[in-house]
């Protein structure tokens, strides 16, 4: 099986090869953790967990390796971390600074988890790669790719020749149209921090430069490299990090490891809106994946809406579509339930792999969904097998995301009801009870599946439990 990807350095959908089927190795940008994961933020994991799980399929989970990152050293942990101090919290600063990123790291894992992603292979924290960082920025300056100034280390732009390559802009449209950090120290406007000075009150190590800390863009490079060498497979991320982020990582790298790539294939998520609007606190559209989760929005109902859009284009959550995902969901818990994974179906397989096309995957699961539903008579295990194999390729009617479909609703005294009324019905031939009471039951939210094994109620979205009183 050929997997196909849209590579973004190449604007073109182009057929995956590995450096080494043995080892595929795919980086993905993660969060700086000086805060709740907001939905947003979810995306590029929920994308990427699902490319993963492909990978895994196809090469075997053995031979796969996925790095994701934290960032904790940043200027937003410091305030948050300072805030807490000048608030009356115990211990140093570097205390509440490392107090405040275990915290985050914590919630940002189980946030995670909760909708769906498998945790990395590796999830290095950028803190435990300073020595490799600032190895990095000696090579760079050695090779006069970068320079000291004023306790500062600073990446010469100019001297990476296909700097822009990614993100297609130039420098000089770049400087006339953007805005840049224009210090005194630099011998470019377009030059990028590598490492900057610290003050007492902020987190740092001793370095050629001084004490200091490093910047943003030279700690991917470095965790990269340490966890997957010079050249890998995949680099991801939000469409967000393109530029400045991803393209300055390449250049850094190029020249720190006299490599052509960096990655070979480079993969971006579009952006999500909130009912059509960009998310934002101003529009009190702004809310984190805890939020969701509190509100007893299912961590699975989460995945299912981000997977219904293709990663390369905007995602709009909507009421309407979490409500339909949840009922969808139901629906598909209910068809499965007692079923066995075996593997999932090639179809499914194959438009996962054409650019991790997960909308068409899952207009595939309702099409399985609808015809095992069609034929509730008829011994379809096989069949339900593969839909859930399938679905579970997406990550998706898991054991790890069950246990909120029933949301703790006993339908066990409507369901014997119901066999009564069927046993009597196939003794009479008169089914107009079964009928009636199938009916009531679908009226009042309850998803009806009838096997010869007997009948299964579960509730779907738009359960009603005052719609069944008087019914036994």
């Amino acid at each position: 099986m050929t997997i196909k990807l849209y590579n973004t350095k190449t604007r073109k959908k182009v057929d995956f090869t590995p450096i080494d089927p043995e080892n595929v190795r795919m980086y993905v940008c993660g969060p700086t953790v000086y805060d709740r994961a907001h939905l947003g933020n979810a995306r590029p994991v929920i994308v990427f967990d699902t490319l993963f799980r492909l990978l895994r399929h196809t090469y075997g989970a053995d031979h796969v390796t996925y790095v994701r990152n934290f960032t904790d050293v940043d200027d937003k942990i410091n305030a948050t971390a300072l805030a807490r101090q000048q608030a009356g919290a115990k211990g140093t600063l570097e205390d509440l600074i490392n107090e405040r990123s275990n915290e985050t790291i914590g919630w940002y894992l189980a946030d995670m988890g909760a909708v769906g992603a498998m945790e990395p292979t590796a999830a290095p924290r950028a803190t435990d790669y300073i020595a490799e960082m600032i190895q990095m920025i000696e090579t760079l300056i050695a090779k006069g790719h970068a320079y000291a100034a004023e306790g500062h280390a600073l990446f010469r732009v100019r001297s990476y020749e296909n700097y822009g390559a990614l993100s297609g802009r130039a420098v000089d449209d770049m400087i006339a149209g953007a805005r840049v950090e224009v210090a005194p120290f630099k011998e470019d406007p377009m030059d990028f921090v590598l490492w900057k000075p610290s003050s007492d009150d902020q987190p740092g190590w001793d370095s050629p430069w001084g004490r200091g800390r490093p910047g943003w863009h030279i700690e991917c490079s470095a965790m990269s490299k340490a966890l997957l060498g010079a050249t890998f497979d995949i680099h991801g991320g939000g469409l967000d990090l393109q530029f400045p982020h991803h393209e300055d990582e390449i250049a850094q790298s190029c020249c720190a490891n006299d490599t052509e790539d960096m990655a070979r294939y480079w993969m971006h998520n579009e952006m999500l809106q909130v009912e059509g609007k960009k998310m934002s606190k101003s529009l009190g559209n702004f809310f984190t994946v805890r939020d969701l989760l509190d509100q007893g929005v299912p961590g699975e109902v989460i995945r299912f809406v981000m997977l219904s859009t293709h990663y390369r284009k905007p995602m709009d959550w909507t009421e309407k579509k979490r409500a339909e995902a949840e009922k969808t969901l139901r629906a598909w818990r209910s068809l499965v339930d007692g079923a066995e994974e075996t593997g999932p179906a090639q179809d499914v397989v194959d438009v996962l792999a054409d650019d991790l096309n997960t909308s068409g995957a899952i207009a595939q699961l309702h099409a399985m969904a609808k015809s095992i539903a069609a034929n509730p008579q008829k011994d379809c295990a096989v069949e339900k097998s593969v839909f859930l194999s399938s679905a579970r390729l997406l990550g998706l009617l898991t054991d790890d995301l069950s246990g909120w479909a029933d949301d703790g609703v006993d339908l066990s005294a409507y369901a014997t009801k119901f066999d009564g009324v069927r046993a009597e019905a196939m003794a009479s031939k008169d089914f107009s009870g079964v009928d009636a009471l199938k009916s009531t039951l679908i009226a009042a939210g309850v998803e009806v599946q009838m096997s010869k094994e007997g009948v299964h109620l579960a509730p779907t979205a738009t359960f009603d439990p005052s719609k069944l009183e008087g019914l036994l």
